[in-house]
Parts: structure tokens; sequence; C-alpha cells
């Protein structure tokens, strides 16, 4: 087996373009119940109560809609060097280096043969609650706020791509990821891959693009403390006229219990509980399912939705669901 590599501690950031902005950050912030910490030109930077940094996710007013770049914290500031020589060796587009924003420092930028941007950082900024929100227990990033469906933290993304087995090599390479579980199809071909850079199950996943896009984005996802907010967050969305596209249920890749909507520019978001498997073996075997294991559904038996294997964002034009 490959060595572990564990110069990336954890997902950081995602930015998530929408061509309706205010809409887009009621729904994140009221509805969803994420906190803005910040905001410059053309974005709100936001986090969950239990973030520690100053953003997770950095909503941008856009033409279109879907995702601008995923972030990545290295380890230390040697680690993302070492990042940095790895890209540069390999067959993968290399950006080169940014500023970085309100939240961090500079940041190594590259990309993905699929036009996904990524980004790499080590300096950051810590969120700093004020008088409002500062935690009763000084271990927690902030206080409670029970706004909304009030998620806890940043959990995982996914993305879709054409070739599943190239954007493997790519986050192989580029970021030292592991595959914890894959869908292996009937065609020979790779339907999906779950990947994580620390001892989570998953910090992000790419599933098969059959939409006819490109470089587009499936969901993010931010992670509650149990099902039952869940169930309580699937109320909230009704009462708010809040598209919810499939759930609650439970995966059976992974484990995790879901709820899928769509915010209002039809990027798709997820709750999940963070109740979710750790990976503490270091010689796991990555978990391989089958097609016909995928066919039977979700864990309980709930049937996958076409919409779920169609819709992205940004919608392909002249084809419905996508």
């Amino acid at each position: 087996m490959t060595e572990p590599c564990f110069d990336i501690a954890h997902l950081g950031h995602v930015e998530v373009l929408t061509n309706k902005f205010e809409e887009s950050l009621d729904f994140f912030t009221r509805v969803y119940g994420l906190k803005e910490s910040g905001r410059d030109d053309d974005s709100v930077y936001l986090r969950a109560w239990d973030d520690y940094e100053f953003h997770t996710l950095k909503l941008t007013r856009s033409e279109t809609t879907g995702v601008g770049h995923i972030a990545y914290r290295a380890s230390s500031e040697a680690a993302l060097m070492r990042r940095v020589d790895a890209i540069e060796a390999s067959r993968f587009k290399s950006i080169g280096w940014v500023d970085g924003d309100l939240g961090h420092g500079k940041a190594y930028r590259f990309e993905d043969p699929f036009e996904h941007v990524f980004e790499i950082y080590w300096d950051t900024r810590r969120y700093e609650p004020g008088p409002e929100d500062t935690p009763a227990l000084k271990n927690l990033a902030s206080k409670f706020h029970a706004q909304g469906a009030c998620p806890r933290r940043l959990d995982h993304l996914n993305l879709l791509a054409e070739d599943v087995s190239v954007f493997r090599e790519f986050m192989v390479t580029c970021l030292g990821s592991r595959v914890t579980e894959m869908i292996q199809l009937d065609n020979g071909r790779i339907g999906g891959c779950w990947f994580t850079v620390n001892n989570k199950t998953y910090d992000l996943a790419c599933t098969e693009e059959h939409g006819g896009g490109q470089g587009r984005f499936h969901h993010v996802t931010y992670a509650t403390d149990q099902r039952e907010d869940i169930l309580r967050a699937a109320d909230i969305f009704l009462e708010n006229g809040v598209h919810i596209e499939t759930g609650p249920h439970k995966h059976a890749i992974q484990g995790t219990f879901f709820l899928y909507v769509w915010e209002p520019a039809g990027n798709r978001v997820e709750l999940a509980n963070a109740g979710a498997r750790l990976i503490l073996a270091p010689d796991w075997e990555t978990v391989v399912w089958t097609e016909a294991e995928r066919k039977k559904g979700q864990a309980w038996g709930l049937k996958t939705i076409e919409s779920f294997h169609t819709h992205g964002t940004p919608p392909v034009p002249g084809k419905p669901n996508s």
C-alpha cells in the first residue's frame, strides 16, 4: 500500500457562486443557520458555530452558479511547500500563488482536468467571537446560536467529473488523499470515489457526470450532531419553502444520515449527521461497491432519485434537471 500522507490537515472552505445573491445569503444565514463573519465587494464569508476558522463558506455574487474554488489547509508551512512541489512535478495544471482573502494568507492554486479550481494554504485567520457569541465553554469556537438548521461544522463536498479515475489520480497526487470507498461500474468505469486527507471517512467525493457539463458542482455538506437535528431541519426547510430533493434517510456508502435541498440559486446543499465513522486503521483497504449493490438504493431501501445523478451547477443549457 501507499504510505499515508498527512501534508493536508483538513478541508478549509468552499466558494459557492450564486446568481441570486440576496436570496442565497438569506437561505444560508436565516434558514440554514450559518453566521456571517465578514464581507468584501462581491462575497460574504460564512461559518458554522463550531468552525474554528474565519470562514468555511465563501458565497460569491456571480452571473452563474456552482463552485468557485475548493480550499484545503496544510498541516504546516513545510507541508504546504511539499504539496506545491508535488503538484508542479505532476501532469496537472498549476495556477500559482494568490494573496488569499479575508480568511487566510497566501494560497497555492491548481486545477483538476475538469476545471475545478483548488487551493492550499497554511496561514489562517481564526474566528474571534465577540461578546454576543462568546461560548461559556472556552474549548468551543463560538456559542450555539440556534438559528435555522444551525449545523456544527463544514463536513465535505461532492464534485462531478467525466472520468472519476482521472480525478482519483489528481486527488492522490496533488493532495495525498486516500480513497476510503468507491463504486465500480459494470462497464469498467468508476462511478464514484470518496476521499480523505485525515481520519474522517471523507472530506470530498467525486461522482460521474451524467448531465454533460464541465467542472460542475454536486453539493456542499455541513454536519449536525445528531439525526434529530436533521429531522428538525426538514421542518424548517418545509416552513421556508425550500426545495427538499431527497431524504431524510441513510446513505449505504459511508453510512451518513442525510437531507438534500436546493438553495434559491439551485446549488445543492446537504445536512449530514457528524456521527459518521472514523478511519483509524492506517492500512485501511478501499471498500468497493458494485453497480448491482448500488441499484438496491440507500441503506434502508430508498431509491436514489434521477435528479441526484443529473442535477449539478451550473446547469447545462437545454438539458432538464441538469
